[in-house]
Parts: structure tokens; sequence; C-alpha cells
């Protein structure tokens, strides 16, 4: 599962941080087989992983975020992104543990910090419900060898994220279809946001929810393809196949999303 070898190995709160490598992508494992994040040696900062490119969908509804929070850093693959494509976006990355920061840096190339990118070493929940109007989007990816950290899944903590938004700021958060409690979760971001939708990544298995602190209304679908044209060429990601995976699983009509 780990490929040809590994790297590096460090145990942390009884998690095992490891860096794998095959076939030209190195990637990163939190106690078990699951890849967290992966790297593309060639270009470092393209995103390998379906989950990633997906959870940039908010770049629909938010075009041009100031201020961006990552809650999870692992390798990195987001903070890259954005720090490489995104010139005019500051960004900071909270991550809880020591030895995951440390491989970002040492095995990713996440870069240091300075005046466009901080890492800060924090509990994300706490960093979060300390800082609000902090950010236009939040990016959750907060998880441990099996699971997302449950302190990221509260209906408080949802409460705290969006507290901590700015006035039409996005929640971007990646969950497991499988996972028993993944209608919990939703039902918990609905009651506290104005509006919630999902899109399920390209590789099935991940669902990434986007719950807006303000309504975008009911955007028509000839408006979302639009704009997915204008972003898939700036960003070289696949903004109109996830207009057109909105239609999966959330409320809508032949012309409008959450009709």
């Amino acid at each position: 599962m780990y490929g040809n070898w590994k790297k590096h190995r460090q145990k942390v709160r009884e998690v095992s941080v490891e860096v794998s490598e095959k076939d030209g992508i190195r990637s990163l494992h939190l106690g078990s087989n699951t890849v967290q994040s992966s790297m593309k040696l060639a270009d470092p900062a393209e995103l390998v992983l379906s989950y990633t490119r997906t959870m940039m969908a908010f770049l629909l509804f938010e075009p041009e975020p100031r201020r961006i929070l990552m809650v999870g850093l692992g390798g990195g693959s987001l903070a890259k992104f954005v720090y490489h494509r995104m010139p005019a976006v500051e960004v900071v990355a909270v991550e809880r543990e020591p030895a995951v920061l440390f491989a970002a840096r040492q095995y990713f190339q996440v870069p240091e910090n300075d005046e466009r990118f901080r890492a800060e070493l924090a509990e994300g929940s706490a960093w979060v419900a300390q800082n609000p109007g902090s950010c236009d989007v939040m990016l959750v990816d907060g998880y441990d060898g099996n699971q997302q950290v449950p302190e990221l899944t509260t209906e408080g903590f949802y409460a705290d994220a969006r507290s901590a938004l700015t006035g039409s700021g996005v929640l971007v958060t990646n969950l497991w279809s499988s996972d028993e409690r993944f209608d919990t979760y939703v039902q918990r971001m609905e009651r506290v946001f104005s509006a919630v939708v999902c899109i399920p990544a390209e590789r099935r298995g991940n669902v990434i929810v986007l719950a807006f602190a303000r309504s975008p209304g009911r955007p028509r679908w000839d408006d979302l393809r639009a704009r997915a044209r204008r972003l898939q060429s700036l960003y070289g990601l696949e903004f109109l196949r996830f207009v057109e995976d909105l239609r999966e699983l959330n409320p809508h009509s032949g012309g409008r999303l959450m009709a």
C-alpha cells in the first residue's frame, strides 16, 4: 500500500506520521494506509488528490477571497496551491501536530512563514473560537488516521466557524461519505449556516461540503457554468465538473441550483 519505501516515520499522540514515495508521487499517512496528502515531485504545487481539487470549488461562489484559514495542514497541498497560484491571498494554516508540520516542510515543500503564509501549531477548534471575523474562506481537513478529529464536527465548532467567517464567507469541509455520522455532521451545519451544498469528489468516498454564512441564493446553472469556464482557464482545475456534480446531492431544478 505504501509503495516502494517509507522516507520518514515519527509517532506522536499515538499517531504514526509516515511519508512514502512511488512513481514520482510522495504521500503522507497518519497511522493507517489512508493517503492524507500527495505531492507530485515534478510539480509540488499541483493538487494530486481529487478531493483537494474539489475543495477549491468554493471559488464558484467566493471567487476573490482575501484571507483563507486552513484547519489541518497535512502535507500542505491546498496551502501550496493557494500560495503559488493566488498571490493576492493571505493564508493561515493551523495544525495541532508538530510532527505533521515538520513533515510538511521537510518532505512536501510547504513554505516558511512570511507576509502571505503562516503555519501555526494550535488546536484547530480553539483557534477558530478565539479568532472571529478572521477569514473569508475556511478549509477544514483535520483527520487523524481513522476519522475527522471529533472537535471539528460539533455544532459548537460550526457555530464558531461561522463567527470566524466574514459576512459572505464559506466553510469548506472534507467528509467521508462512508462515515455513519455523515448526515449528522451535515445537519449540524444546516442548523448553523444559511445554506449548505455537497459536492462528491471524483474519486468516490470523499464529499466536500460548502456551508455559506450568507446564502448564495438560487444561482442559475448557466451562470455557474460561465464562472466555471473562467476559473478552469485560470487555475486548470475541473470546475465544469464541479458544477455538474452539484446536481448529484443537492436540491435543484432544470435552471437553478437549490431551487
